[in-house]
């Protein structure tokens, strides 16, 4: 049984390494060609970085594996003789807490050269060493907290309940959508300030418009997330009485209030076809095949491993062969995702109007530093929402023409549509 799933798993490898080569070829050609949607300076600058992005995520992808190899075959037995861990599930947490701290340490290298030197060079990282470590000792103490909660629920249900799965299962999906409802209000005030929108005519044409879609939230809030990161953004979020908009401060600067409101009018569209309820039920059906398939693995597999079939040991197999799974899933859930954003993109611009969220899309993508263009095997994989340029083109508009404007050129006319036909 070990040796089958090492070859999945280096299957499952070897084709992440795979789309990542691609994507990294295809935009090392294409960053040279004729720009779109942005100046040929900074479509060139788009390209480096995303291309710089990505290796990273492919060195990334590569100790992955050699950790999964590596625990497999003597890490799980190393980590069990070095605690010298028991049947209780006080010591399942205690290997969990482990397992997940040595996770942490190989991949805080990667983190800290993402945020510290590629997001800096390329303009975005705004945050400090102190606030980064600030943000790290939150984490923890949260996750000590919470994570060895859920960590001792579910060994306990593991040590105790002949089909734990099932009732694995409902534990983690339960706690998940508990969290959609407390990350709004609880979770994230602990990292960011969130400060309600000052009253003026921005504020009573948004609720003007959430009151039109029959949304009733918390309110809507100003996250100051340019103490971090200078990328633009806004989300809705949360369920029930949680629900509540959130601009970032750095779009507030960059978007003019008719750009914003076609920017929320996309995230009400969100909320208006329900998508968060789609979510979380693609995340349950992904849950539920993970503890079905993950919460029956024979015992051979644990003695070809060196160890005993113990509730940390199973808890922690499962960890690592839920990436193997959820990729299997991500084709799937990407193409979801993809329709869900041209519906949200076609609300969004019936409630602040196509010109304005095209002109939104564009400052997006420029900030941001998004490079346009993909290969088409690596969007259909990864890419939740779709490519601008398609996006563009579903709203009836000339790429051509908006291209002239990024490039700075008269644009005139440039809001002219290519046909009255909804595609």
């Amino acid at each position: 049984m070990l040796e089958i799933i090492m070859i999945l798993f280096t299957a499952y490898t070897l084709l992440k390494v795979y789309i990542s080569v691609m994507q990294i070829g295809y935009i090392a050609d294409e960053k040279n060609r004729e720009a779109v949607l942005m100046s040929q300076e900074k479509y060139k600058t788009a390209g480096e970085y995303a291309i710089k992005k990505e290796r990273i995520g492919l060195v990334s992808t590569i100790v992955d594996y050699i950790m999964f190899v590596w625990w497999v075959t003597v890490g799980f037995a190393w980590l069990t003789t070095t605690l010298g861990t028991t049947d209780s599930v006080v010591d399942a947490v205690l290997f969990l807490f482990g397992f997940i701290a040595i996770g942490y340490i190989v991949g805080l290298p990667f983190e800290i050269y993402q945020t510290f030197e590629l997001d800096k060079e390329y303009g975005f990282t705004q945050t400090t060493p102190k606030l980064y470590i600030i943000d790290q000792v939150k984490s923890a103490v949260l996750f000590i907290i919470f994570g060895g909660a859920i960590f001792y629920l579910l060994a306990w249900i593991i040590s105790n309940i002949e089909n734990w799965w099932i009732w694995g299962f409902a534990l983690l999906f339960s706690v998940a959508v508990l969290v959609n409802v407390i990350y709004p209000t609880i979770i994230a005030p602990i990292f960011n300030k969130f400060t309600p929108l000052e009253d003026g005519e921005l504020k009573t044409d948004i609720e003007k418009m959430m009151e039109g879609v029959g949304l009733k939230s918390d309110g809507v809030f100003v996250l100051d997330a340019s103490k971090r990161d200078s990328r633009l953004n806004a989300y809705f979020g949360g369920l029930g009485k949680s629900k509540r908009v959130v601009l970032f401060d750095t779009l507030m600067e960059k978007l003019t209030n008719k750009e914003l409101l076609a920017v929320l009018g996309h995230e009400l569209g969100h909320f208006s076809h329900g998508d968060i309820w789609k979510n979380i039920g693609m995340m349950g059906l992904l849950l539920f095949s993970a503890f079905f398939l993950l919460g029956n693995l024979p015992e051979s597999l644990f003695f070809d491993m060196g160890v005993e079939k113990k509730a940390g040991v199973e808890i922690a197999m499962m960890m690592l062969l839920v990436a193997l799974i959820g990729f299997v899933f991500t084709p799937i859930m990407s193409y979801v995702s993809r329709h869900n954003e041209y519906a949200a993109d076609e609300f969004g611009s019936e409630l602040g109007g196509k010109e304005n969220l095209v002109s939104a899309l564009m400052k997006l993508v420029e900030e941001n530093k998004s490079f346009p263009k993909s290969h088409p095997l690596y969007a259909f994989f990864y890419y939740t929402h779709p490519p601008v340029i398609e996006r563009l083109k579903e709203l009836g508009y000339d790429a051509h023409a908006v291209n002239e404007m990024a490039q700075g050129l008269p644009n005139d006319g440039i809001f002219t549509f290519i046909n009255d036909e909804k595609k």
